[in-house]
C-alpha cells in the first residue's frame, strides 16, 4: 500500500504521499542485471525487458503527482562496468501547494567504468506550486553520466500558466569525491514575470538542462549546438580528467521543447538512444 502521511493546515488534516525506491544493478557475464530492488510507498520501479544494451528502469509515482508536503526519494546504484537508463512513466506534475512544499531527492552512484542515463520526462509546474529537488551524483573513475531535467511552467494548450510559485533545483556531481559540477536553479515567487525577462527566457515557459560527463563530450559539441539552434546553447569544459558538455534549452511550450530534446538526447546517449517511453 502507498504510504500516506498526515499534515495539519487550516485546522484540518491533509493526506500527504511519501515514497522511496532503490535500484541496484551489476555487470554479470557481460550483461547489466538487477541486483537489488526496494520500493516503499508511492515510489515504484518497473523494469521493461531488453534483449541487449543497458538495463532500463521506469520510475512511477503512484500518487499521480506532487503537492505541498509530499516527499519522494530515488536511489540508483550502477555497479562497475554496468550501464543503466532511467526514465519516468510520464511527466511528473507539481500541483498548487496549500502549505509546505513538495520535495524530490535523487541520488545516483556509478561504479568504475559504468554509465548511467538519467532521463526523466518533463516536470509540469502548476500555478502556486512549491517544489524542491536535489540531485546528487557520485561517479567512480572512468564512469560516465548523462543527466537531464526539464520543466514546463504551465500548460498553454489547457489555458494554464504558472504565474506564481517557487521552484528550486540543486545539482551536485562528483568524480572520485571531487566536485566537478554544481548548480542551483531557483525561481519564484513571481514565476511568469521572471520568465518574461529577455535575459532569462524571454517569455518561454519550457526549459531544460542536460549534462554529459564523458570523454565523448567535446566531439559532440558542434552537433549539439546545431540541434539546439538559437533558443539555448551548449559549452564544453574539462574538469580534472572529466570532460563535460552542458546544454540549456528553452521553448514556448513543452511540445516545442521536446522537438529538440528528442534528437539531442539521442545524440548524447550514444547507442542507447532515446528511452522507449518517450516515443509512446
Amino acid at each position: 500500500m502507498d504510504t500516506i502521511e498526515n499534515t495539519r493546515f487550516s485546522g484540518q488534516l491533509a493526506q500527504r504521499a511519501a515514497g522511496k525506491a532503490r535500484l541496484g544493478c551489476a555487470s554479470i557475464d557481460g550483461r547489466t542485471r538487477l541486483r537489488r530492488l526496494y520500493q516503499d510507498g508511492s515510489a515504484k520501479i518497473r523494469l521493461p525487458y531488453v534483449s541487449a544494451g543497458p538495463l532500463e528502469a521506469v520510475l512511477i509515482n503512484t500518487a499521480g503527482g506532487l503537492t505541498g508536503g509530499d516527499r519522494l526519494g530515488w536511489d540508483v546504484d550502477v555497479g562497475p562496468h554496468a550501464s543503466a537508463g532511467i526514465t519516468t512513466q510520464a511527466c511528473e506534475k507539481v500541483y498548487r501547494a496549500a502549505s509546505d512544499h513538495a520535495e524530490v531527492r535523487v541520488r545516483l552512484t556509478v561504479g568504475e567504468n559504468g554509465s548511467i542515463a538519467w532521463l526523466p520526462q518533463e516536470t509540469i509546474v502548476f500555478d502556486r506550486a512549491a517544489f524542491v529537488r536535489t540531485l546528487d551524483v557520485e561517479l567512480a573513475a572512468g564512469a560516465e553520466a548523462l543527466v537531464l531535467e526539464a520543466a514546463v511552467f504551465g500548460r498553454l494548450a489547457m489555458g494554464e500558466r504558472a504565474t506564481q510559485g517557487t521552484f528550486r533545483d540543486r545539482w551536485r556531481i562528483r568524480r572520485e569525491g571531487t566536485l566537478i559540477h554544481a548548480e542551483d536553479f531557483r525561481i519564484g515567487p513571481d514565476i511568469a514575470d521572471i520568465m518574461a525577462r529577455p535575459a532569462i527566457a524571454n517569455g518561454a515557459i519550457a526549459v531544460a538542462t542536460l549534462l554529459l560527463v564523458s570523454p565523448r563530450a567535446e566531439a559532440l559539441l558542434d552537433q549539439a549546438r546545431e540541434i539546439i539552434g538559437d533558443r539555448g546553447g551548449a559549452s564544453v569544459w574539462t574538469v580534472k580528467t572529466s570532460g563535460k558538455l552542458l546544454a540549456r534549452l528553452y521553448a514556448g511550450d513543452g511540445y516545442q521543447l521536446r522537438q529538440r530534446l528528442v534528437p539531442l538526447v539521442g545524440l548524447l546517449n550514444g547507442k542507447a538512444g532515446l528511452p522507449k517511453l518517450w516515443s509512446l
